[in-house]
């Protein structure tokens, strides 16, 4: 899609752009992923950006709903706008150009250790029924495969008021138990943080390929609503526990034209997006 394609054009232009441009109409899953993401964030907040798409959901909160919003990357650069051109690294100049500061790691880690963030997104290999996070090692077809590990994920998921997951929606991902806990969600259910000395914080959300998880006052997850075209028998079957549902579960409500403009104004060429 042409850089002129979403600017400075009115609704109907846009509506036309979406539907001829060379991404798929009218939206890509990671366009609706990324504003299901945005919509977690509200105005004022400190949110632990990370990348690929919530380094979009960032922006698209930022044009849209939470003008206010201030991002952190766990490098140490402090936003309070997005950078002005798409990064592919959080250590990338453009992120760096314009900085409201730059820290090291531990200047913005410590963010988190005084209770001043409010959000942070994490991804991970698995997640299970309690929010709690795997992203150290799986089983695999030829044994146990070795992963990155937490990185700073571990004290966003300790330390922030509340976290939310993005990952694919695939048994394998969503065991009911987690094969190694790396990054603590609600542990084994409720009070569980509490008894383990979390002062605050857990999962808000799961937001996967194909529907959004919540957790309720057990601190168990539940559907929540099912993305277009998804049926609920779908996110059941590959749910590796009984996930709870309301008997008529909502649709994740689309992306509207103002989120998409923001969108494909920053990812021009569907880079992390399409």
């Amino acid at each position: 899609m042409s850089e002129t394609t979403i600017s400075n054009v009115g609704t109907d232009a846009l509506v036309r752009s979406v539907e001829q441009g060379s991404r798929n109409a009218p939206y890509t899953l990671s366009e609706l992923m990324v504003c299901a993401a945005a919509r977690e964030i509200k105005d004022g907040e400190l949110v632990f950006v990370g990348m690929r798409l919530p380094l979009i959901a960032f922006v698209v909160a930022k044009k849209t709903h939470a003008p206010h919003a201030i991002g952190l990357f766990e490098n140490g650069v402090i936003r309070s706008t997005p950078a002005a051109e798409l990064i592919y690294t959080m250590a990338d100049p453009p992120n760096l150009l314009g900085a409201t500061q730059c820290l090291d790691m531990l200047g913005v880690m410590s963010l988190l250790q005084s209770g001043r963030v409010d959000l942070g997104f994490l991804g991970a290999a698995e997640v299970d029924r309690f929010g709690n996070l795997n992203s150290t090692q799986v089983q695999g077809s030829h044994g146990m495969i070795r992963l990155p590990g937490s990185g700073g994920a571990c004290d966003i998921a300790s330390l922030a008021d509340r976290f939310v997951v993005l990952l694919e929606h695939k048994k394998e991902r969503l065991p009911e138990r987690v094969s190694f806990m790396t990054s603590p969600g609600y542990g084994d259910g409720q009070g569980w943080r509490k008894r383990v000395g979390l002062p605050r914080g857990g999962p808000s959300a799961v937001i996967t390929t194909k529907a959004v998880l919540r957790f309720g006052n057990e601190c168990e997850s539940y559907l929540d609503s099912i993305h277009p075209g998804i049926e609920v028998d779908d996110v059941l079957s590959n749910t590796g526990w009984k996930l709870q549902h309301p008997e008529n579960v909502q649709q994740t409500p689309e992306p509207s034209l103002e989120e998409l403009r923001a969108i494909r104004e920053y990812d021009k060429e569907g880079f992390w997006t399409s």
